[in-house]
């Protein structure tokens, strides 16, 4: 009986033993398992397909990034919907630090654009870095009148109608940098969307439609040939690419920089030790001397910086958009 008494009374103190190993061992595998990350293959989802911007960046970094991790990054292009559909996927993932995003810079539109996003863009995702800015030029017809930043104010503002500008179509990029500019300077301007960036600025060129507010890699081309005139660069600085060309804030506009840019992200809930081991990794593949190269070639800068700068720049533009829509009363239709 005094036996039976010992073991009744030790059971409950075994078992409790016993599971409190069991949750340690858990407790350590876990976290042996986040130390050992990446031990499998990661995966990078392109919000845009191949061929486009955001997918020629995560093409030049990937590389580089797998060799900092020690394991392969694969590519999987998911276009559709502004990158809704891809961002749509990658919230939905695993926050384990294998199912990573390169958005661009309509992530920080698609708040303000989509009032029903099928995410919370702050809440669903942890920026890990920016991969750089690329500056937008204000671009004219050969033969428009206006020279400088000044004329081309002065034309709006003399008549009711007198400018219009061109782009690839409703809440696209050239359509809200139309919009920022017009907010800054103060004018009111012709928006005339096209289905694409492509006819939009063969128009421009043709000279049906005087101004385009164009990427400086992809319009770089015309403007060296003269077939377009470069008036000012979006960003705060001039570019090494076109020195000559002023910047809007140069020219009198304050408040309209604008910049096309696209970052990494990972699914929100990843561990903080996995976000460090991939903001270590990015950075060293912008460190990459053929990454810098081949950004600058494309007039952009790369951009340094920890997960929480990210974090603050994007917070930073889509406080930006959110305003500029809403005050040009900007819709998709």
């Amino acid at each position: 009986m005094k036996n039976q008494a010992i073991r009744r009374t030790y059971r409950p103190f075994l078992l409790h033993l016993a599971l409190g190993l069991v949750m340690g061992t858990c407790a350590l595998t876990g976290a042996l398992a986040q130390n050992a990350f990446p031990s499998k293959t990661i995966t990078l989802v392109v919000t845009y397909p191949p061929g486009g911007g955001a997918d020629a960046m995560a093409r030049l970094i990937a590389p580089k990034m797998g060799e900092a991790l020690g394991q392969a990054i694969i590519i999987d292009n998911k276009p559709g919907a502004g990158g809704q559909i891809g961002a749509s996927a990658v919230a939905k993932a695993p926050a384990n630090g294998y199912t990573l995003m390169l958005d661009a810079s309509s992530f920080a539109v698609n708040p303000a654009l989509y009032p029903k996003l099928p995410y919370d863009s702050l809440k669903a995702f942890r920026p890990i870095g920016v991969v750089a800015l690329f500056p937008n030029v204000v671009l004219v017809n050969a033969n428009f009148p206006a020279k400088t930043i000044s004329e081309l104010i002065a034309a709006a503002r003399k008549t009711k109608d007198g400018v219009s500008y061109a782009s690839s179509g409703n809440g696209s990029a050239q359509h809200l940098a139309g919009a920022l500019f017009e907010s800054a300077a103060k004018v009111d301007m012709v928006h005339v969307p096209y289905k694409g960036g492509g006819p939009a600025l063969n128009d421009v060129i043709g000279g049906q439609v005087p101004l385009f507010f164009g990427n400086l890699a992809s319009t770089l081309p015309h403007v060296q040939s003269g077939k377009l005139r470069a008036l000012a660069v979006t960003a705060t600085k001039r570019s090494p690419i076109l020195p000559n060309v002023p910047t809007l804030a140069e020219s009198g506009v304050v408040g309209a920089e604008i910049y096309e840019w696209n970052a990494l992200f990972a699914p929100e809930g990843t561990p903080d030790n996995v976000i460090a081991k991939l903001s270590v990794a990015f950075q060293k593949a912008l460190d990459a001397p053929e990454v810098k190269a081949r950004i600058a070639s494309l007039g952009g800068e790369s951009q340094k910086g920890s997960p929480e700068q990210a974090k603050q720049f994007i917070q930073q533009q889509i406080d930006l958009w959110t305003r500029v829509i809403k005050e040009r009363h900007i819709t998709t239709e």
